[in-house]
């Protein structure tokens, strides 16, 4: 299952001790039981927000970010429609590059962005938060 992070997510990871969902998802992944992609427009978002609000969080930043696949922007029309369902200027890429390298899962948790869109497929990905992306990831693991 691949999983496509959200810049929140990776800043949670990083940063929070509360944010065990987020850090049980790299663990899983280092097990090998799901993978795990971002875009680099995602993790300067994350980066960004740590060095304002964490900065003592970005070794770990840093040393989680290696355990994902950092691909390349979407293309200008794959970013295009997704400004359509609609998404913010800002948050358009981030489900472009969802949709383009082909992930089972967004998992965010901006509800106030991608609340909307929280249980529904959008070409292929379906929109999870992090709980529910963890049922889900686990759920697999027991097949």
């Amino acid at each position: 299952m691949k999983l496509f992070l959200d810049a929140n997510i990776l800043f949670t990871a990083a940063y929070s001790k509360q944010g065990i969902i987020s850090r049980t998802l790299f663990r899983l992944a280092e097990a090998g039981r799901c993978s795990l992609i971002t875009s680099a427009y995602t993790a300067d978002e994350a980066r960004r927000n740590l060095a304002v609000k964490a900065q003592t969080a970005l070794p770990e930043f840093r040393k989680l970010l290696e355990a994902a696949a950092i691909v390349r922007e979407p293309a200008p029309a794959v970013v295009a429609r997704m400004k359509q369902l609609p998404l913010a200027e800002k948050d358009a890429p981030i489900m472009a590059a969802a949709v383009e390298f082909g992930s089972d899962i967004l998992v965010t948790g901006d509800r106030r962005d991608f609340g909307h869109l929280f249980g529904l497929e959008v070409e292929g990905v379906l929109v999870l938060n992090p709980a529910d992306t963890l049922d889900r990831v686990m759920s697999e693991v027991k097949r």
